[in-house]
């Protein structure tokens, strides 16, 4: 068989069979169009090792002498004994590609075992791996685990991954690469906020615009593996696979087991490059949101549980008047909720709350030109619920083992339950009751939460956590197509359900439950490694966070929102006077940009000032295009903290056409307004920010501009337009 060379984007990948199994012997820089005889590649036979080449496999294996992690475990059970089969050995049956997809087919007869593995490299550059196993035995084949696997360069010399807590999530941290293998286990039975949206490997101090960088993430919403591993031998891989519980995947004679799509992508120009692949690869996909991303208002941080409806319709006159097109109720609209105590899983409008149901509510939305939302918790029930009273057995308990066994439950968090969806009459229940919400009254957008962990999660007294995720991804599937025009966000306790598994069945995130600011700043630029601003939920909070109780001028929250899907999180009626006028403007330049917010490359200045982060979209054709008549590109200035230096020095701005010219202006705040006095530490701002500045994008991103000295947890917003 021919080796397979899949090129994208100056990207190549090369799948070689001269050794008999699959393996992949390249992943990184384009090779161009001609390859060599791949079997100069065959390494050198070391001192006490294996009298053979051992390959990098698409599936690593044992039985060719591979001793790093394995792509396959699992045994097969005959006759009542296991353990058979515990080592198979993968040869390639066929292998097929055009140029972008790659199938590739290898199986080992003897143990009954074929993989098949999909490979297909996208337009702009991103990679997406997947493979199959199916028992072609006459026993039952227990998987363990089936991970999907790709070498990197030698010189990937450091790692980066993500890491965090709830309203602290995906913050980086970084390490060298050394023998050994590094994991990151998740076993929430969600991703999880301590989730590595990205394990990266890269040359030696890789940054946002230089060196050379592998980068994956695994799409799966339930318990996940993501790794590194380094042998003694110098070769390093990246994976990632599902965490499989004990006998969660047993194949019958002639059953199937799909892992998780493993997405990777390469660039040799450092972390922007990765997430130009990703940002590809999003907006390219046919179901992408389309059209204006809407301003949101959701009445949480607003009256929280406090559901009255005089209240709630004159805080949507409030937010009518601002500008807000989307107004989302949040928890306590539905039976029994007056707290978080109970009524989770009784999905009916609480007719003491709402005699008139939600019609006279939505109806004062829908009047004043918003679109109406809800939020609903579906996977999730209370103890204290008319439908956990009546149906005790679809509540998940991790040693029930019949219908009605009550068995023990787990522990509580924040006072709630799992249902179990893999029951297909609590799946239906579900299915019935949202669906009819959205029957029955005029909704455009769910806020779908899910707060809590599946902690000791099973069904029928068997781990379960992996049919229970399938089961939610039906679920959505299900409803989206019975509602198509219907938008959902995945919230989970905030960002503890943020992959592409999710992705691919909603429509947004909510990144984080935290509203500050400062913390805002970090989430929202490790979240837009992989998810592209448009996707991502940002809102302005009260002057006071919620979560930290840090106060925040306007400015600041506003300018951090602008780079998302902008909205709100705030009881707006309050905000009255210049403050008010200040955020009608804010709204009205996240509608004039959002265009280019949403459709522009995503771009990262390397500072060496670690107190001072600057990022910006800059419009796919430099000059703004269908995007923006007038603007190439935003940019936040932002200080989070006190320098060690007295100034900024000059900063650049990149990502622009090196040959073409740009004038900057300081967008916000002007000289008029409130904020500029208070904003600057000193007496005399930057002179360039008084009438602008001219230059090349060459000059801009090479030399840059001087900065001003800001106040810490301060921003500014620079406009760049091509000339």
């Amino acid at each position: 068989m021919n080796p397979l060379h899949l090129r994208s984007a100056g990207t190549s990948l090369v799948i070689s069979t001269h050794r008999g199994e699959a393996e992949i012997v390249h992943w990184g820089a384009d090779l161009g169009d001609t390859l060599p005889d791949l079997s100069l590649l065959n390494e050198p036979i070391p001192p006490s090792s294996i009298d053979a080449n051992v390959p990098t496999g698409l599936l690593p294996q044992a039985s060719s002498a591979w001793q790093g992690r394995p792509g396959l475990r699992g045994h097969r059970i005959t006759d009542g004994v296991a353990g058979l089969d515990f080592s198979v050995r993968l040869s390639a049956v066929s292998a097929d590609a055009d140029g972008r997809t790659a199938v590739v087919i290898q199986t080992d007869p003897d143990a009954g075992i074929t993989v098949a593995s999909h490979l297909t490299l996208h337009p702009g550059g991103l990679l997406e791996l997947r493979h199959e196993l199916t028992n072609h035995g006459t026993s039952p084949f227990h998987v363990d685990e089936l991970a999907t696997m790709l070498p990197v360069a030698p010189d990937a010399v450091e790692l980066l991954d993500l890491t965090g807590r709830w309203c602290r999530e995906r913050h980086p941290q970084r390490r060298a690469i050394q023998q050994g293998t590094w994991v990151r286990t998740g076993r929430h039975g969600r991703t999880g906020h301590d989730s590595s949206l990205l394990l990266a490997a890269g040359t030696a101090g890789f940054g946002n615009r230089h060196g050379k960088v592998w980068a994956t993430h695994l799409a799966w919403s339930g318990n996940h593996e993501q790794f590194a591993d380094r042998l003694a031998d110098g070769r390093t891989v990246l994976g990632g696979s599902e965490l499989l519980g004990p006998a969660e995947v047993v194949l019958q004679p002639g059953e199937t087991y799909q892992t998780p799509t493993l997405f990777a992508a390469y660039s040799d120009r450092g972390l922007d490059g990765i997430s130009e692949a990703f940002y590809s690869w999003f907006r390219s996909r046919p179901h992408h949101v389309s059209g204006p991303r809407p301003v949101v208002l959701n009445t949480w941080e607003a009256v929280y549980f406090d559901h009255n409806l005089e209240t709630l319709v004159e805080l949507a006159e409030s937010a009518a008047d601002l500008g807000v097109e989307r107004f989302v109720l949040d928890d306590g609209w539905f039976r029994g909720r007056r707290d978080d105590h109970a009524g989770l899983g009784d999905w009916y409008v609480d007719g003491t709350l709402w005699p008139g149901g939600l019609t006279p509510l939505i109806e004062a939305v829908t009047s004043r030109g918003m679109d109406f939302g809800l939020w609903v918790e579906p996977e999730m029930v209370n103890l204290d619920s008319d439908i956990a009273r009546e149906h005790p057995e679809w509540i998940v308990r991790p040693a029930a083992r019949s219908p009605k066994d009550g068995g023990r439950l787990p522990l509580e968090w924040r006072h709630q339950h799992v249902i179990d969806l893999v029951n297909p009459a609590a799946w239906q229940y579900v299915f019935d009751r949202i669906d009819a919400l959205l029957r029955d009254n005029n909704i455009s957008y769910l806020k779908w939460d899910q707060n809590r962990d599946l902690l000791e999660h099973g069904h029928a007294g068997r781990a379960s956590v992996h049919q229970q995720t399938l089961a939610a991804y039906r679920l959505f599937d299900a409803l989206r197509a019975a509602h198509p025009s219907v938008e959902i966000e995945s919230c989970s306790s905030g960002g503890a359900r943020v992959d592409l598994g999710i992705l691919e069945r909603t429509d947004r995130i909510w990144a984080s439950d935290c509203n500050d600011a400062l913390e805002r700043q970090t989430i929202q630029r490790w979240t837009g490694m992989v998810v592209p601003p448009e996707l991502v939920g940002a809102h302005i909070g009260p002057s006071t966070s919620h979560t930290t109780a840090r106060t925040h001028d306007l400015s600041f929250r506003a300018i951090t929102a602008l780079f998302g899907h902008f909205g709100m999180e705030w009881d707006v009626r309050t905000v009255t006077g210049a403050e008010r006028q200040e955020l009608k403007r804010f709204i009205a330049l996240y509608k004039e940009h959002r265009e280019l917010i949403h459709s522009g490359r995503m771009v990262r200045a390397d500072v060496p000032d670690e107190s001072l982060m600057v990022h910006g979209v800059v419009a796919a054709d430099h000059d703004g295009g269908a995007a923006d008549s007038a603007t190439a590109a935003l940019f936040a200035v932002v200080r989070t903290r006190t320098g060690f230096a007295e100034m900024p020095g000059r900063v650049a701005i990149p990502g622009l056409e090196a040959g073409r010219n740009y004038r900057v202006e300081l967008l916000f705040p002007r000289p008029a307004d409130a904020d500029y006095g208070h904003a600057f530490m000193e007496a005399q701002p930057a002179p360039w920010l008084a009438s602008g500045a001219q230059a090349s994008g060459r000059f801009l991103g090479e030399v840059g501009l001087p900065m001003p000295v800001l106040q810490p947890e301060h921003a500014i917003l620079l406009r760049v337009t091509a000339l």
